[in-house]
């Protein structure tokens, strides 16, 4: 497996993607499948009470490991299933930082402020902060996301200030692995402390989810979130308009012009006016404006 490892990373696949693969086939061969043997790794996967999620990866992984040594295999179909967002309050986030020691603790709050996903946050470097200005840059996104830059606190940038500068990279190890392990030992530590068993439901893309999530209610702007995290597809961006209405439900504040479009030059003037995008019914765009 070191060599398919070397050759997804001179693929330019990300470090976390290479863990991931290599984890997915040693658990394969714990469960006895034959690599060579394309048969053998589909009886195995059909057999686990794995999620369809885990079943779609593990099948991923194994595809890349038969393009690496010529083997032909009939993929097993699998489908992305997508689920809801645990969406915490805040004061159980605040919780989490205020409880973590100082580098964990920046770290966190980071991912608060900006949605960022983990892996992109390790890789943040000291030029990439204009302490300033008040300004975080990230030119490494993960994921196929765009580049994004941010105006964070006062109280982030001093949070990030004040960590030693030990290297080029602002929390010292560009590999997830020991914030994560930390991170873990924290919420679990915090969860007792506080005895509040939902701590163990946030994960660190949790952060993500929840500012997606309160960014929208506060704007009410799609397009505003979907660059904000920077998704490449607005599909990606339009569960958390349900999981906001969920959240918050519909106020008798909410009420909205509504107007639907597959006009190019309409959706322009649309767009240009303050009306935002809401959804797609075959060909006809929709989009709603607060009145």
């Amino acid at each position: 497996m070191a060599e398919l490892a070397w050759s997804l990373k001179k693929a330019n696949y990300a470090d976390d993607t290479i863990r991931t693969v290599n984890s997915a086939l040693r658990t394969l061969m714990a469960r006895n499948a034959d690599l060579s043997n394309p048969e053998s790794v589909k009886e195995v996967i059909a057999k686990q009470p794995w999620s369809e999620n885990r079943r779609r990866n593990v099948a991923n992984a194994y595809q890349l490991y038969a393009n690496k040594y010529g083997i032909k295999w009939e993929k097993p179909k699998t489908k992305f299933m997508r689920k809801i967002p645990f969406i915490p309050k805040e004061d159980e986030l605040d919780s989490l930082v205020s409880g973590a020691h100082r580098k964990l603790a920046a770290f966190l709050q980071l991912l608060k402020e900006t949605a960022m996903r983990s892996g992109e946050a390790t890789k943040l470097k000291w030029t990439d902060l204009d302490e300033e200005r008040r300004l975080i840059t990230l030119n490494t996104p993960e994921k196929g996301s765009n580049p994004r830059i941010w105006k964070i606190s006062t109280r982030l940038t001093g949070m990030l200030g004040a960590l030693p500068k030990r290297n080029i990279y602002i929390f010292g190890n560009p590999n997830t692995r020991a914030i994560r392990a930390s991170y873990c030992n924290t919420r679990k530590s915090l969860s007792r402390k506080l005895q509040n068993p939902r701590l163990l439901r946030i994960s660190l893309h949790t952060f993500r989810h929840w500012k997606a999530t309160t960014l929208y209610h506060q704007t009410k702007n799609i397009l505003l979130v979907k660059e904000y995290l920077g998704h490449a597809s607005l599909e990606n961006t339009l569960l958390y308009i349900q999981v906001e209405q969920a959240i918050f439900g519909l106020t008798n504040d909410d009420e909205y012009n509504v107007t639907a479009t597959n006009n190019k030059e309409e959706i322009k003037q649309l767009l240009s006016v303050g009306f935002e995008y809401v959804c797609q019914k075959d060909d006809i765009l929709f989009f709603r404006k607060r009145k």
